[in-house]
């Protein structure tokens, strides 16, 4: 019995395997997978975008050079 088992088990655990090997299973990981690390490059932009903006308008205003929009 208990090969029975252990016999089920690696047959399940194989196939569960391979399943996970199709094109379409890798596919769609592989499409997770990028648009997670587009969410995180758009996440950094944004916060590295905003920091900057927040430190020249700091800067602007330490050496009194007035606003950005002034200079256009």
């Amino acid at each position: 019995m208990f090969y029975l088992s252990l016999g089920a088990f690696i047959t399940f655990w194989v196939m569960r395997r391979l399943q996970a090997l199709h094109p379409s299973h890798v596919v769609h990981r592989t499409a997770d997978n990028a648009a997670g690390m587009l969410r995180q490059v758009r996440d950094f932009t944004s916060d590295a975008l905003g920091e900057a903006a927040e430190r020249e308008t700091e800067l602007r205003a330490r050496f009194g050079l007035g606003n950005a929009e002034d200079d256009n």
